[in-house]
């Protein structure tokens, strides 16, 4: 499977009218892309409808979306037409309040399903308790043989929910959407994404939005050494990086490598 990982830029969003204008940007900018770099699923940032600040927060009445709202209307367009499936993040209208979610679009133009941001950060750069609610249960998805789960930012920090989509859910691919500010847990951030993706041998896309308090991607596949590292993406720069998912591999590092296999069923006191 081919990704294609848009690190982009994110303008102030603090109107209807402006996030639309962002909007239009971003599907054209998409597309352009995809058109010298084909894929099979197009991965995009946390919240990459808005900018992550307190103004557009406390416009979420004005801001947030329904699962068909304009975010949707721009990404159903790319999907059909490049007959691809597309993950992008918005703030969601649910009915328990706002949510930070990710949504997955199919080629057919219709919604996969939504993951919801389970954990909500509250230090640093973040203020996400005093705007949003937080998810109830992971959500995964089948494409193109390859069994797919979305993340945001804040979740990677709890193993337990990694660990869980790869034994109970089987999944192959981690989307961990992010929009990681340059605050003082930006420096341990990548340390969290090799571990997650070698300790699960899963293949883990780290995806932050651009600019100058962001940037700097990573994609681990299920081993990395001095002679395979993992991929890193620009400092700062909006960028359009191909990521390639190849289950072959994943299924020979874990014949190589039994971690997985090699675990206890519990790990308790001794009996």
């Amino acid at each position: 499977m081919r990704l294609l990982a848009c690190q982009i830029d994110i303008p102030s969003t603090a109107t209807p009218d402006a996030r639309d204008r962002h909007l239009d940007s971003l599907e054209r900018r998409v597309s352009e892309a995809l058109v010298k770099t084909p894929a099979d699923l197009v991965v995009l940032p946390e919240l990459s409808a808005i900018d992550y600040s307190r103004e557009s927060f406390a416009r979420l009445d004005l801001l947030a979306e329904d699962l068909e709202g304009p975010s949707f209307e721009r990404f159903r367009e790319i999907a059909k037409r490049f007959d691809i499936a597309v993950v992008y993040g918005i703030p969601r209208k649910g009915d328990d309040g706002y949510h930070i979610s990710q949504v997955a679009v199919g080629p057919d133009g219709a919604v996969i399903g939504c993951f919801d941001k389970l954990h909500l950060a509250q230090y640093g750069a973040s203020m996400e308790k005093e705007y949003f609610t937080r998810g109830k249960a992971p959500f995964s998805f089948s494409f193109r043989g390859v069994k797919i789960a979305p993340i945001i930012c804040y979740d990677i920090r709890f193993p337990e929910l990694s660990r869980s989509l790869a034994l109970e859910h089987g999944v192959d691919l981690i989307l961990h959407c992010g929009a990681y500010a340059r605050d003082r847990s930006f420096y341990s951030w990548h340390h969290f994404v090799v571990s997650r993706a070698l300790e699960n041998q899963l293949y883990f896309l780290s995806l932050n939005r651009a600019g100058v308090d962001f940037g700097h991607s990573i994609f681990c596949p299920p081993w990395i050494d001095e002679e395979l590292p993992a991929l890193t993406f620009p400092e700062h720069a909006e960028a359009f990086v191909r990521c390639d998912v190849d289950l072959e591999q994943m299924k020979a590092v874990r014949r190589e490598y039994s971690f997985l296999a090699d675990r206890l069923a519990r790990y308790g006191n001794a009996e």
